[in-house]
């Protein structure tokens, strides 16, 4: 649960190009995961045509302007993580961790609408747990909710210093540019989602990436009109390689499958984590180069959509994913 390493200059220079090089040289030398080449190819011939396009995340339909849906987008991925505390989180009925959260921060905006920069650089623990419908804060719970304020103040900060406060303005200044986008949130140690493997530097850069896809669904005819929406790989959480675990593209280890199964948490940086995480981004990779014999168009950004609405089915849930706490997932 760190800021896990310095940023490469060659990873600030291409951060997407960089996310993919990095997970497929893990995924060549993997000792606990491994992908099926012949459950891939299949699974590739099996996915079926026009089921992509659509968000998996909703947005406020009232203060729906331009600047409150850019600091709508951009708060929702500063607290968009926490999935191995989930099991501990008081969750809305019939709701995951990630919808309940979602739901409250959507409520309050259409309630009240958007947080200003000022607001988010003074938000502490409690204020977020009101705001999420975690009081009273408990073990583990509090721990989470000082992360998620952490996240907002610092995304207030930035603003602040950036953009003179504007949310609009700050997605503005990637020029179109989902890359440039991350580099700018890079800039709050939260977003440095990179981790270390035998020597190699892994980023994945998940919150980042996603925020980009985010921004390209709130706002497709305005600010999120990224013009490299297509050089995004896989979000890498832990729901995505959970879902190509039990379709049978990604094989984990027996020891590794006990300890999830047993849900044992898996440390943020372990060898097993970090495999996790690389294999889905590779194996979606491989997945997307091998529908576009089909599907000319299709991007990693469709499979993740797709894939990620799966693990919502009763089947996936019902089985442990692993549980890894960190601000990245």
């Amino acid at each position: 649960m760190s800021e896990r390493v310095e940023l490469a200059g060659d990873l600030l220079a291409r951060p997407l190009a960089a996310v993919r090089e990095a997970c497929s040289e893990v995924a060549a030398s993997a000792r606990h995961v491994t992908i099926d080449a012949a459950a891939l190819a299949r699974y590739a011939s099996e996915i079926p045509l026009g089921e992509f396009g659509t968000s998996p995340t909703s947005f406020p339909t009232r203060h729906a302007d331009v600047e409150s849906l850019a600091a709508y987008t951009l708060c929702l991925d500063a607290i968009n993580f926490g999935s191995g505390w989930f099991p501990k989180l008081a969750k809305a009925p019939g709701l995951s961790g990630y919808r309940t959260i979602e739901l409250r921060l959507r409520e309050r905006f259409e309630r009240a609408g958007p947080f200003s920069a000022r607001e988010l650089r003074g938000i502490d623990a409690r204020a977020v747990a009101e705001l999420l419908g975690q009081t009273p804060m408990t073990s583990p719970i509090d721990e989470l909710m000082e992360l998620f304020a952490r996240g907002l103040r610092d995304l207030g900060e930035l603003v602040s210093t950036r953009t003179g406060g504007s949310f609009a303005g700050f997605v503005e200044e990637a020029g179109g540019s989902a890359a440039a986008l991350v580099r700018n949130l890079l800039a709050m140690p939260l977003y440095r989602d990179v981790a270390q493997h035998d020597g190699i530097t892994v980023p994945f850069l998940k919150r980042a990436q996603l925020t980009a896809s985010d921004l390209a669904h709130a706002l497709p005819e305005s600010l999120g009109r990224f013009r490299d929406l297509a050089q995004l790989t896989i979000f890498a959480d832990n729901l995505v390689p959970h879902v190509l675990r039990l379709d049978g593209v990604l094989r984990f280890d027996s020891s590794l499958v006990a300890r999830i199964e047993a849900e044992e948490l898996i440390p943020s940086g372990s060898a097993e984590e970090v495999e996790i995480r690389a294999c889905a981004v590779d194996a979606v990779e491989q997945l997307t180069g091998l529908l576009r014999e089909r599907m000319p168009r299709v991007t990693a950004r469709d499979l993740d959509d797709r894939l990620w609405r799966r693990g919502g089915k009763p089947e996936y849930k019902a089985r442990p994913r692993h549980r890894t706490r960190c601000p990245h997932y």
